[in-house]
């Protein structure tokens, strides 16, 4: 049994999405408290993923585990070419794109609707709209996703999918179509459910 903790109200999307995808039987444990988190990881961060002794922190290393620890998911493309595409994007999601982030913060209790963004935050939205399109026309004959089925790129992208929808941000209708695909995923809504009867408030994301 796979253990994954957090804290916050919105469920960690990204590793929960590559659990979903390999059929690991997993527990989810938003328990509160510092020194629990401390517990299990000394980064003192979640999201955090157990698995028997050993501990990984960090979404993107979640998935890179989870990738080898269940090689049938497919989690990354087979093509190798494909595969350092689909890892190239989703660093770039882990590590960039500050600006929406800060400006649009993770909340799916928030009414829809839409802000005034900074030019960098919509610079941020030009960019990963493009990065969807383009997947979509390179590998979009292999499924509705960015790289055909499921995988580690489209859940590390999960969140942002959230952030449009629920800041109204206007996209391209190809990224709209990969939008609706991520949101029909029978995963992507149980998150969302999960989310929504979550009762842990960070106040900084009540406020936008």
């Amino acid at each position: 049994m796979h253990g994954m903790h957090d804290r916050s109200r919105q469920p960690r999307r990204r590793p929960i999405g590559g659990l979903e995808v390999c059929h690991a039987p997993w527990q989810h444990d938003r328990r509160k408290g510092k020194k629990r988190i401390l517990s299990f990881t000394h980064s003192g961060k979640v999201p955090a993923l157990t698995d028997g002794d050993v501990t990984i922190w960090d979404s993107l290393a979640i998935i890179e585990y989870l990738a080898e620890r269940f090689p049938e998911a497919q989690l990354w493309p087979e093509d190798r070419a494909r595969r350092a595409h689909a890892r190239s994007i989703s660093a770039e999601m882990h590590s960039g794109f500050m600006a929406l982030r800060n400006e649009c913060g993770m909340n799916l209790h928030r009414p829809v609707g839409a802000i005034a963004l900074s030019a960098d935050a919509r610079d941020n939205v030009a960019r990963i709209q493009q990065i969807w399109i383009d997947c979509r026309e390179r590998y979009g004959q292999f499924g509705p996703f960015l790289f055909g089925a499921f995988g580690g790129a489209d859940a590390m992208f999960a969140p942002v999918v959230h952030r449009f929808r629920t800041y109204a941000i206007e996209v391209a209708p190809e990224a709209q179509d990969y939008m609706n695909a991520m949101m029909s995923l029978p995963a992507f809504q149980e998150w969302t459910t999960a989310g929504l009867a979550e009762t842990i408030v960070i106040e900084k994301f009540e406020m936008v």
